[in-house]
């Protein structure tokens, strides 16, 4: 027969919970006992019951040399976590006063190329901002100059799209114009014609009453 999943709560039958607690007792202290002999590795295990009653386990002959080991290890961990913690702050703090200082000195450079903070410059100072306007300038002059040329080539190719669509319209205007205009049948050159000369004034029909 399967067993069913165990529902992990507390078990609401006082009876079912005291055998729960002595099998998985029994089972936890045979598991530790195991773990320390297979692997040679140093086990304390400390159970209370509901009742208060102590179990224990330990691999070493005094389970206090077990408890000062975890102690110490622990207060290792602790220091080591703090001491990482104050690190990354301060780590926090001086990437906080060099970016502050950076800015500063952009603020600076700013206001200096605005003209705003030009009394206090020396002349080599001067000189420095000069040839940056100068560059920034040319570089400028030439994003200006490709957008105009990107604008002309824009502009030509719509002109000649325009000139396609007038041209295609004026020969569609020619085409119904022409066909408009009743033509005369065309005489065959074996077809013959009568002719003849006459003297006087034309010949009318009478009406006949």
């Amino acid at each position: 027969m399967v067993r069913g999943k165990t529902q992990m709560k507390r078990i609401e039958n006082a009876s079912s919970r005291q055998v729960t607690f002595s099998k998985r007792r029994s089972g936890l202290l045979k598991k530790a006992f195991e773990l320390s002999v297979l692997c040679d590795a140093e086990v304390a295990l400390i159970i209370f019951s509901p009742s208060g009653r102590l179990y224990e386990f330990s691999s070493s002959s005094q389970m206090s040399h077990t408890i000062e080991r975890y102690q110490k290890n622990a207060r290792t961990l602790a220091n080591l976590r703090i001491t990482e913690e104050v690190y990354t702050q301060q780590k926090l703090k001086d990437e906080a006063a060099d970016s502050y200082k950076k800015l500063e000195l952009l603020e600076d450079a700013k206001r200096t190329l605005l003209g705003e903070n030009i009394d206090s410059c020396s002349i080599a100072e001067l000189v420095q901002v000069e040839e940056q306007l100068e560059k920034s300038l040319c570089k400028i002059r030439a994003r200006k100059h490709t957008l105009f040329q990107e604008q002309i080539h824009h502009l030509k190719e719509q002109e000649a799209k325009l000139m396609k669509v007038n041209t295609d319209l004026k020969e569609k205007c020619e085409m119904v114009a022409m066909s408009s205009i009743p033509l005369s049948q065309p005489l065959s050159p074996d077809m013959e014609v009568e002719t003849g000369l006459f003297i006087g004034p034309p010949k009318t029909k009478a009406n006949h009453v």
